[in-house]
């Protein structure tokens, strides 16, 4: 018998829980599930392609960093995004013109994606929700993530989930490989670099600050003690005084799920937005990150998916080392060879900053990793590689499903 879930989701499921959903009252994390499923008896999803995503809106970001491609890929094959939470459909909707639905019941989903010939279903994610779509073995599923990074996230066991993982470079194959046991990384992992590098690609424009300028970026507080990478709280407001007082301008990107687990995160958060903006620095948080980068000298930056997006720069960076004594890396080539600046030593991140700025000593080491961890990054060639990617998994499903299908309704025998 499957699991019944717990108390709460029973209580949701409920005729007061409905309640809860028509009102908005649900916890944040917890979609709503009030689905177009009645009007979707029938219907059949635009286009090839899947995107399966079953969050709120809290986890938007997640999706955003993929909507150039997306969008691509939709002139191409077509694609439907297909969520579990009204709200995070409507907002869906108002930034993007790709076709969205909400399916609230396994059922609906099963049947749609069958009855719509669906070849590829995507995610962004490892969302334990996914399992919804997962049961569908009439499509190809692969997982894109939002990110390659040395958390312990890119590692994890759960990609064995998935029948394909597209990923940035070598890099991300050789990590799974070390740390992921019983996982064939080479057979499973297609590289595709970054394609929203490609898609978010803005040019250097003049800059209102003459000052050298640090973007600190710094990640969430985690989900796990052993994802706990954040510096916010324990680098942070020494680290950016220390900056401003060494006459260096500061843009702040604070990452969107800043606060959502741990409360003292948000405040912390809310002072260096103050301290930022006093000092005529700027917080970013409705732009594009190429955008920043391309303001920016150096970036002061956590265990994080920016680490690896920042190196086609080619300018320095400097990377905090976790305050909590359970937090694990998957640690690379770059992490290794990178300047790191731990807890105690964050008042000196001004000086630091200025010294790397001034006189980086490992520009030409980082200018040969930026192959190895995103391959090509001509313009346009990590968008070539994933539109690509697609087709060719596309057409393999198909040769996959038909061989499936003629063994389930083998052709009559013509003899009888």
């Amino acid at each position: 018998m499957p699991a019944r879930g717990n108390a709460l989701t029973r209580r949701i499921r409920s005729s007061g829980g409905k309640l809860l959903r028509r009102f908005g009252l649900l916890p944040g994390g917890m979609p709503d599930g009030i689905g177009d499923d009645a009007a979707l008896a029938d219907a059949t999803l635009d286009g090839d392609v899947v995107v399966y995503f079953p969050d709120t809106q809290d986890s938007l970001y997640q999706l955003r960093t993929w909507y150039g491609p997306l969008r691509e890929l939709h002139r191409a094959q077509g694609v439907t995004i297909v969520c579990m939470d009204s709200r995070t459909a409507g907002s869906l909707r108002a930034e993007m013109d790709l076709p969205v639905v909400t399916i609230a019941l396994d059922a609906t989903l099963d049947s749609i994606i069958l009855r719509s010939d669906t070849k590829l279903v995507l995610y962004v994610n490892y969302n334990p929700l996914n399992t919804a779509a997962l049961r569908s073995r009439s499509a190809i599923h692969v997982s894109l993530l939002h990110g390659d990074s040395d958390k312990v996230v890119s590692v994890s066991n759960q990609i064995k989930a998935y029948d394909y993982s597209f990923v940035a470079g070598q890099a991300a194959i050789d990590r799974l490989e070390r740390y992921t046991t019983l996982f064939d990384a080479p057979a499973r992992c297609i590289p595709v670099g970054r394609p929203s590098l490609d898609t978010d690609r803005v040019e250097a424009t003049s800059r209102a600050d003459d000052r050298p300028t640090v973007l600190y970026a710094p990640t969430w507080e985690g989900g796990q003690s052993s994802a706990a990478y954040s510096s916010l709280n324990s680098h942070g407001p020494a680290a950016v005084r220390s900056l401003l007082a060494a006459g260096l301008g500061v843009i702040y990107r604070p990452h969107p799920l800043t606060g959502v687990r741990v409360p003292e995160y948000g405040e912390t958060d809310r002072e260096l937005r103050e301290l930022v903006e006093s000092a005529g620095g700027r917080v970013s948080t409705d732009r594009p990150l190429q955008h920043d980068f391309a303001d920016a000298d150096l970036i002061l930056c956590d265990v994080s998916a920016v680490m690896g997006d920042w190196l086609p720069t080619a300018k320095p960076l400097l990377i905090t080392r976790s305050a909590d004594p359970q937090a694990r890396d998957a640690a690379t080539a770059l992490l290794g060879m990178s300047p790191r600046l731990a807890a105690p030593d964050a008042s000196r991140a001004g000086s630091l900053a200025r010294e790397l700025i001034d006189h980086d000593l490992l520009r030409e080491e980082r200018v040969e990793l930026i192959e190895y961890y995103l391959g090509n990054t001509a313009p346009g060639a990590s968008l070539a590689r994933f539109l690509e990617a697609c087709e060719r998994l596309s057409a393999r499903r198909d040769e996959l499903w038909a061989r499936i299908r003629e063994q389930e309704h083998p052709a009559a025998d013509d003899s009888a």
